[in-house]
């Protein structure tokens, strides 16, 4: 029987009197590679956010809960210690910090060959990119790929994607579909924020939200047909503005 490690539990989180997130209760079990997808202004991205703690996102009503803890009043860095990551919609640039030192920063396993087998595993030669700087030389892809690799080698216990195919070509979106068996091989459980149906189909199970709340949960098939047939024609419109996504 699969456990709630993560428990987003009647969650409201407001910005400028409106709730992005609406009483919004969800249940992500250990282990496994989990959607929620729902169109733009959803809420999707503030939920990435509220889980991860970011700084504007803590004061939220009902509570975030992992491992039956209350994340209340917890900071970004303890919650990363304790094994949640999140993997950015567009990853941050370092200047001047190579490849290599970027994911042994956090890596359990602080070696060059650790760093070469999770960047092999994107599909980027350690012989090319170990000793590159984490800089604008790099295509957006690349460093996409190389944020989810040094996640990789944290081996953490939730990972969670914010578009996980924003702005790479299909190569690159084929291999982080690949490190999914990775991360859950490892025991982590995967939350991917999305509204593409190529990635909901990469799931195990699947949240689909509207206006901040939880419209319908379950098997990946019936939620794909549902939003296909139903969300994506839907004229209505959600939208926040860019400090509230």
């Amino acid at each position: 029987m699969s456990t709630g490690v993560l428990e987003v539990r009647n969650v409201t989180q407001r910005f400028d009197n409106r709730a992005i997130l609406n009483d919004l209760s969800l249940d992500f079990w250990g282990g496994h590679v989990h959607a929620v997808i729902g169109p733009n202004g959803a809420g999707k991205s503030t939920l990435a956010n509220t889980i991860m703690g970011l700084e504007g996102y803590t004061g939220h009503d009902g509570d975030i809960v992992l491992d039956g803890q209350s994340l209340k009043g917890v900071s970004i860095t303890e919650r990363a210690k304790r094994g949640i990551t999140l993997a950015w919609q567009e990853p941050a640039r370092f200047e001047g910090l190579s490849v290599q030192r970027f994911i042994t920063a956090g890596a359990k396993v602080k070696t060059a060959a650790r760093a070469g087998e999770v960047l092999s595993t994107f599909g980027l030669d350690p012989d090319r990119y170990l000793s590159r700087s984490v800089d604008k030389t790099l295509s957006g892809g690349e460093r996409k790929r190389i944020e989810l690799a040094s996640i990789l080698a944290m081996e953490p216990r939730i990972v969670i994607m914010d578009e996980p195919d924003s702005g790479i070509d299909v190569e690159a979106l084929q291999r982080i579909f690949a490190a999914l068996i990775q991360f859950k091989t490892s025991g982590a459980t995967v939350i991917m924020i999305t509204h593409s149906m190529a990635v909901l189909k990469q799931a195990d199970h699947a949240f689909l939200m509207c206006c901040g709340k939880l419209l319908d949960k379950g098997n990946v098939d019936r939620i794909a047909e549902y939003f296909g047939s139903k969300c994506l024609p839907c004229d209505h419109i959600n939208q926040p503005s860019a400090e509230e996504i």
